[in-house]
């Protein structure tokens, strides 16, 4: 039998251990199934080359609880080691001192470390008070050696009696790490860590793992079906994906992967962090800002590469080539099969757009290559329905729509139901107006006024619809000025949280008395404000500025201007203003309350 220490520089390895890696320490299991895993395919590999004697077998991953013993074991029959190779692998971690290794690596992910600095087998010290390894080589004639370690640098290392090759390891599980001792905790990280492990792993007499997902096989050998299947696997209370796309590349870097597009009816039900990073089929982390483009966070799916550093800050990983370039592919991929659906299929490409616009338009926004392609297939939904791109709207508009700086001027609404009145008033002058009313249009239309060329978007009750295009000051009124002068007195109502100016124009006849407006600028400057909280949230408390304007040519003002109850008066005036406030939905709280006794008042 043989005692000694383990061979490192510092003088306990182990709780530097269980001080750096206390966050996460399941992720002991990923790292001793991922050993036993490594063990096997290295058999698997010594056999195709000859250098392996006898069957292979059936290669398998057991794990089993033993409550009354507190302990969990993970064996495998793979290659399995001699008592040379224990103690080259388990005795002699070369480590340069404590606390050069906790200042190296503080502040990175502990879960993407231990495996990459020879730690991996030695997480199994978080959560044991003693940790026994048994295992016998392939190696013919090799005998069946037993490690133990209480968790000092002390060991011992003495043969035994192993019937099979392999390697089982054994671990007395400590008070603080009972947990791991009920089955349904085991599973719990087995589903995150090993659900798609390359060697079938089984628990409680039950495989946990699909060890060939659909992302390793070939795109020919997949149907439909296949597809829609593993994405039922990986999100299992999901709808069915609009579509997926299958990466497969091994040159200038290795990445494999399915990204799915989601069904999304609601810009809040946009989730992020649903795709999955493994490397080898070892899940890593659902955390993939900086190896995906931004706005394809909001696809769903796995993406699989060795080539991806793990083990290094993120500040490197930004400017790491290989993640560069796997970022740029993940981009045109993405671009070039929503283009192939356009052309192909216009009218199922329309019909998907509430889920795939926000996708389009958030990649408008942030990637500018994408921009590029995205400009031929984003489309525009107008009032009756119809989907057009961009460059076909400005075709349609080109006569009626252009401003004085001859700007194409985009009309859109942002809640069809509650602006139909102008709307209204709009689409029978011959405008074409289109919906803009996810949660990202504010954004993206600021954003897209920077990056095209001579456009401008308006809302359709920005102003009157006479000056929605081109500012025309309107024609005459058929009001006296001295009319003109008392109207505006009677209006000049105060409203609590708004600023209101009153204007006094002749618009047509049957345009209604009085319309609200909000200046398109300032309202889209308090909509960014309140979307963006901390200081935003002051400019988004402002009071609303409000235009009034008076259709002096309606028949009503005729009447109102001969009343000779001053009370009468007011109150009328006072109601035409509130119901023109009530279309632009800012008639609230006290306001709106006294209007509606106003007007049972005014009725009685």
């Amino acid at each position: 039998m043989q005692k000694g220490n383990i061979r490192v520089q510092t003088e306990n390895i182990f709780p530097i251990i269980k001080k750096f890696l206390y966050s996460e320490h399941d992720i002991f299991i990923r790292e001793l199934v991922s050993n036993a895993i490594d063990a096997t395919q290295k058999l698997k590999t010594l056999s195709s080359l000859g250098e392996m004697k006898g069957e292979l077998g059936e290669l398998k991953i057991e794990i089993r609880i033993d409550a009354e013993k507190k302990t969990l074991t993970i064996s495998d029959n793979g290659i399995g080691m001699t008592a040379e190779e224990v103690d080259r692998y388990l005795n002699q971690v070369a480590f340069s001192g404590a606390e050069e290794f906790l200042e190296r690596y503080k502040g990175q992910n502990e879960a993407n470390i231990i495996g990459h600095f020879g730690l991996g087998f030695y997480s199994s010290f978080m959560v044991s008070d003693k940790v026994e390894v048994v295992t016998k080589s392939f190696a013919e004639g090799a005998k069946a050696v037993k490690w133990e370690c209480d968790g000092s640098p002390e060991f011992s290392l003495e043969e035994t009696k192993k019937k099979t090759r392999g390697t089982d390891i054994i671990l007395h599980l400590n008070e603080e790490s009972a947990e791991f001792l009920e089955a349904h905790r085991v599973s719990a990280v087995l589903e995150k860590f090993c659900r798609f492990l390359p060697v079938p792993i089984f628990f409680e007499d039950k495989q946990v793992n699909n060890p060939a997902p659909a992302w390793i096989k070939k795109p020919s050998e997949l149907s439909t079906e296949d597809y829609q299947n593993f994405y039922k696997e990986l999100y299992p209370y999901s709808e069915a994906p609009l579509f997926w796309i299958h990466l497969n590349v091994d040159y200038p870097f290795n990445l494999t992967g399915i990204l799915y597009f989601p069904q999304i009816k609601q810009s809040y039900e946009i989730q992020k962090n649903k795709i999955q990073l493994y490397s080898n089929q070892v899940f890593v982390t659902d955390e993939v800002k900086d190896i995906v483009p931004e706005f394809l966070m909001l696809l769903h799916g796995v993406i699989d590469s060795p080539d991806i550093p793990l083990n290094v800050s993120r500040s490197y990983l930004q400017g790491d080539p290989n993640v560069r370039k796997i970022n740029a592919h993940i981009t045109k991929k993405v671009a070039d099969k929503l283009e192939e659906l356009f052309t192909k299929d216009r009218l199922v490409f329309e019909g998907k757009w509430e889920s795939l616009g926000l996708f389009v338009k958030y990649g408008m926004m942030t990637d500018d290559k994408f921009l590029e392609k995205a400009n031929k297939f984003l489309v525009l939904e107008d009032m009756a329905g119809k989907f057009q791109t961009i460059e076909e709207y400005k075709l349609a508009t080109e006569t009626l729509q252009k401003n004085k700086e001859g700007k194409q001027v985009i009309l859109y609404t942002t809640d069809p139901v509650q602006q139909d009145a102008y709307i209204q008033q709009a689409v029978a002058k011959g405008f074409i107006v289109v919906k803009l009313e996810t949660i990202i249009d504010n954004g993206f239309m600021n954003q897209m006024e920077m990056k095209w060329e001579n456009i401008q978007f308006t809302r359709v009750d920005s102003d009157i619809v006479d000056n929605l295009i081109d500012k025309q000051e309107g024609g005459d009124s058929v009001l006296s000025k001295d009319d003109e002068v008392k109207l505006r007195e009677l209006f000049a109502v105060k409203n609590p949280g708004l600023n209101v100016t009153v204007e006094i124009k002749g618009l047509s006849a049957d345009a209604p008395p009085v319309v609200a407006t909000r200046p398109e600028f300032m309202r889209r400057m308090k909509d960014m404000a309140a979307m963006q909280g901390g200081m935003g949230a002051f400019y988004a408390n402002m009071p609303d500025e409000v235009t009034l304007t008076v259709n002096g040519n309606h028949a009503v003002f005729a009447g109102i201007l001969k009343e000779t109850e001053k009370t009468k008066q007011e109150k009328t005036v006072h109601n035409l203003a509130d119901l023109a406030l009530l279309s632009q939905g800012l008639l609230k709280g006290n306001s709106l309350t006294e209007f509606i006794n106003r007007s049972v008042e005014m009725i009685g």
